[in-house]
């Protein structure tokens, strides 16, 4: 019998975090410094080689949390279906990683049609400007708004681990199978 969910949590909050803080410093750090290379047609290709980079290590913190996750679901099984709130956080915090990595996965798409753009004028990773051709602008321009959305996701899945580990509580565990078995 299993006593410990150490390793399945330590995947799922490892793999949330190092998701969540990757996803922010591209955003902040290395799309905003792509915007400090002297020449406007290096910008694009800096902020591309920087993401490629990135990508295997992305890539596996979305596993391990994917990964972590569905042990946490498997060994919390009876406790998500008894205990009320438990169900229904488990089921939003599954369509927001879906949600998550969907926009994880758009966003790759997106950062390859970018990286074979090549050397074009461009005000940074993310940010077109006149001189960028109309297509590579229209990508930057999706790709900005992802580069936001993505770790506002990740940020709400690490909340609503949060939480779940708050319903975890001795109280909260009895109080909760309480109000369920009442309904």
């Amino acid at each position: 019998m299993v006593t410990s969910n150490l390793l399945v949590r330590s995947l799922h909050d490892v793999g949330a975090a190092a998701w969540f803080g990757g996803s922010l410093m591209g955003a902040v750090g290395l799309n905003g410094a792509s915007k400090s290379v002297n020449d406007p047609t290096d910008r694009l290709p800096t902020a591309s080689v920087g993401w490629a980079r990135w990508a295997p290590v992305s890539a596996g913190a979305i596993v391990a949390h994917v990964a972590g996750g569905i042990g946490l679901i498997v060994a919390n099984r009876g406790r998500v279906a008894h205990q009320k709130g438990a169900g229904a956080n488990t089921a939003v915090k599954s369509l927001l990683t879906v949600a998550a990595v969907g926009t994880t996965v758009y966003s790759g798409y997106l950062g390859t049609k970018l990286a074979s753009a090549g050397s074009v004028p461009s005000g940074g990773g993310v940010t077109p400007t006149s001189d960028t051709p109309p297509d590579v602008a229209g990508v930057q321009r999706r790709q900005r708004v992802l580069e936001w959305v993505t770790p506002a996701l990740v940020a709400s899945l690490v909340v609503l681990g949060a939480q779940q580990g708050e319903q975890q509580r001795p109280a909260n565990l009895v109080a909760g199978v309480r109000a369920k078995l009442a309904r």
